[in-house]
């Protein structure tokens, strides 16, 4: 099962849900941060012996002895990668999209094989965690081919548990696809209810079942609990705005690792996730 982290807006506790969810279960799984522009599960969930591999994606290289300027490559492209003037082809790297359209299409097979280096991934392991994530290269504009690159780690079988990135847009989209259950947090403000209601919208369209985790349930006001009920969205966890929850967040510390009772809420939350997810099944 692969379950998506994901939330709205930065800052509602996506993090801290994921990897406290992570850590609270008494099996192997895979943990994957999927929010390559600013990876954080890191700095609490610490693996040991990283090993970082570099992920580089395909650029095209014109071969100029061989190429004749006939423009099929850069009439192909809808990026705009390639531009042809006179009879000499611009290649611009930080907008191709690696679909090796060009290669294919070149009548004098004059396109070769260049890269563009993409980021980092790291992979470690946390006791019974195996941990993963991405790290986007300063200057590099495209985070899904990194995305996608994290979770080609994932193996048919794995329970898996995603901290995607924030937001609705496209590295977003890229990292809840591949999910059996969205978990999305939030939080009871009219900045948090107005970013919810995107990202479930977002996650209606990819026809994925979610849920509700509430960070800092006792502030703001009701409009969230009522959109909730309009929406049958099930809440599955509340998280009181408490300083106790605050200070082992900011020591980069697991709520579950400091009290048996957020283990067994955390656990239960779980268990939540497998029986929403099983109730939207048979609901299809």
């Amino acid at each position: 099962m692969i379950i998506s982290v994901a939330s709205g807006k930065g800052g509602t506790g996506k993090t801290t849900v994921s990897t406290n969810l992570a850590a609270s279960l008494d099996r192997p799984l895979k943990l994957l941060d999927c929010d390559v522009e600013e990876p954080n599960a890191h700095l609490f969930i610490k693996p040991e012996h990283l090993v970082s591999k570099i992920e580089s994606t395909f650029v095209p290289v014109i071969d100029e002895q061989r190429c004749t300027g006939c423009r099929k490559c850069a009439d192909l492209c809808q990026f705009n990668a390639l531009a042809v003037i006179g009879d000499k082809v611009l290649v611009f790297p930080e907008l191709c999209h690696s679909c090796e359209g060009c290669r294919l299409i070149c009548p004098e097979q004059a396109v070769e094989e260049g890269h563009r280096e993409l980021g980092t991934i790291e992979t470690g392991v946390w006791k019974h965690v195996s941990f993963s994530y991405g790290r986007l290269r300063v200057g590099e504009a495209m985070s899904p081919p990194l995305i996608n690159r994290v979770q080609s780690l994932i193996e048919p079988d794995d329970l898996v548990i995603i901290d995607a990135p924030p937001g609705t847009s496209c590295p977003a989209i890229n990292a809840m696809k591949v999910s059996d259950f969205v978990l999305l947090v939030t939080e009871p403000t009219p900045f948090g209810l107005h970013d919810l209601v995107l990202t479930v919208e977002a996650v209606r369209q990819l026809s994925i079942p979610c849920g509700l985790v509430i960070n800092r349930a006792d502030i703001g006001n009701d409009e969230l609990y009522h959109y909730a009920r309009r929406e049958g969205l099930p809440i599955l966890l509340e998280i009181p705005f408490q300083r106790t929850i605050a200070e082992i967040y900011s020591r980069g510390g697991l709520l579950v690792e400091q009290s048996p009772e957020w283990r067994t809420r955390f656990c239960q939350l779980f268990a939540s996730i497998l029986q929403a997810a099983a109730e939207a099944e048979v609901s299809q």
